[in-house]
């Protein structure tokens, strides 16, 4: 294995675990991020202020069950008095959303709660912000479309902190420019979680060099420049090397680590996507990686532009960043969007793995993203690292276990 072929390729990984979840950006502002709970539980004090987000679980005359997005389960209880409204997927204007009866909530509709804890611990509702179940999984696909259309995302490489802009790695041969503006909304992704539904309103000075960023906007003809209405940004740590022990029993495994230079112990939860490459297509992959090198090393890379000119390289196909590929190859992001999941039980001592963690509270045991193994041809085929990336930049990750399709 090549130990430099880690750290520009794990970055690039990344970017398959963020796709699973961005598409969540704009689904029902008022009952995400924006409106946050402050960790308050049904163990509240008595008559205190309660809030919290997530999905309806069970109905039962008056009462219902809450599944917050925090994780835990609470019971509320509806007094005649209280406020019942529902949100249109995308509304932020409570002032226009119509009243609704406790009839109309139906199992499966999204809800923002605020109450007062009672005496016998549950949660008596003041006022309730229903967004419908069917109204979410529409606004769901309009948005990944739109993130299809308009999206773009990689890994920050420059950043004009005066002009409110980022120079994004799409590609090893394509970058682009996302302008931000006054009116453009971020959001940051928990160091210990992709899921939207963990990510908090962030700021733009959050954002630093090697984070993975991914942007919806206007385009410009070129497809260079996106002025941004959404940002959504994350620090993730990325691993490679190969797998020393095992432990089943405690659903983790112990990876000799080339870039740290140590051994590190990761852990897998419910959350955690594994994926292998099979043999043939991981040399397939290789061959293109050397044919990437052997370019590089000539002065001209493999996706199509020469660096003293710009111009694009005969047969090369140019576009919008995602799934432009040179004419004649293969197919990357539909090749790898049918990679096998694999459990913990299919990986073996001595395989080499690449994962993008949880930057983890100690740093000597983190949780796994994601995890890609089978990669032993890429990593020895790409010694500096770039001419992998632009194999796992277009990952589309949505489809298993994603909270909604991803931008492309």
């Amino acid at each position: 294995m090549v130990a430099k072929a880690g750290n520009f390729i794990l970055k690039w990984i990344y970017s398959l675990a963020v796709a699973a979840t961005a598409v969540g950006l704009s689904v029902g502002v008022a009952l995400t991020a924006q409106d946050r709970p402050n960790g308050e539980t049904s163990q509240a004090a008595a008559g205190s202020a309660v809030k919290n987000v997530g999905v309806v679980k069970s109905i039962h005359e008056k009462t219902l069950v809450l599944k917050t997005d925090a994780g835990p389960e609470i019971s509320i209880s509806v007094p005649d008095g209280a406020r019942i409204i529902r949100l249109a997927a995308g509304q932020t204007d409570l002032k226009s959303a119509p009243a609704i009866t406790f009839a109309e909530i139906q199992v499966g509709d999204r809800m923002l709660l605020r109450g007062r804890a009672g005496a016998n611990g549950d949660i008596q509702a003041t006022t309730i912000v229903v967004m419908k179940q069917a109204d979410v999984a529409q606004k769901q696909q309009h948005d990944r479309e739109d993130w299809q259309k308009r999206g773009t995302g990689g890994i920050v490489s420059a950043i004009g902190p005066a002009a409110g802009t980022f120079a994004i790695s799409v590609t090893p041969t394509l970058s682009v420019l996302v302008k931000t503006s006054k009116d453009t909304s971020f959001l940051r992704y928990s160091p210990n979680s992709v899921k939207f539904a963990d990510a908090q309103k962030g700021t733009i000075d959050q954002i630093k060099t090697g984070d993975q960023l991914r942007a919806r906007g206007t385009r410009s003809a070129d497809g260079k420049e996106i002025a941004a209405e959404e940002v959504i940004s994350g620090t993730f740590r990325n691993i490679a090397g190969t797998i020393s022990s095992i432990d089943a029993a405690n659903n983790s495994i112990t990876v000799k680590d080339i870039l740290a230079k140590k051994s590190v112990v990761i852990k897998f939860d419910s959350d955690s996507q594994l994926r292998k490459l099979a043999p043939q297509m991981a040399q397939r992959l290789a061959f293109f990686l050397k044919g990437d090198a052997q370019a590089g090393q000539s002065g001209t890379p493999a996706g199509g532009q020469t660096p003293a000119s710009g111009t694009p390289r005969p047969g090369a196909v140019q576009g919008g960043g995602q799934g432009g590929r040179p004419a004649g190859g293969p197919d990357f992001q539909q090749m790898l969007s049918r990679i096998p999941s694999i459990t913990l039980a299919d990986l073996q001592k001595e395989d080499a793995v690449m994962v993008v963690a949880t930057l983890g509270a100690t740093g000597n045991e983190v949780t796994a993203i994601t995890l890609l193994g089978g990669v032993e041809p890429i990593l020895t085929a790409s010694p500096n690292g770039t001419s992998a990336a632009a194999l796992f930049s277009g990952w589309n990750m949505a489809a298993p276990g994603g909270e909604g399709g991803g931008p492309q």
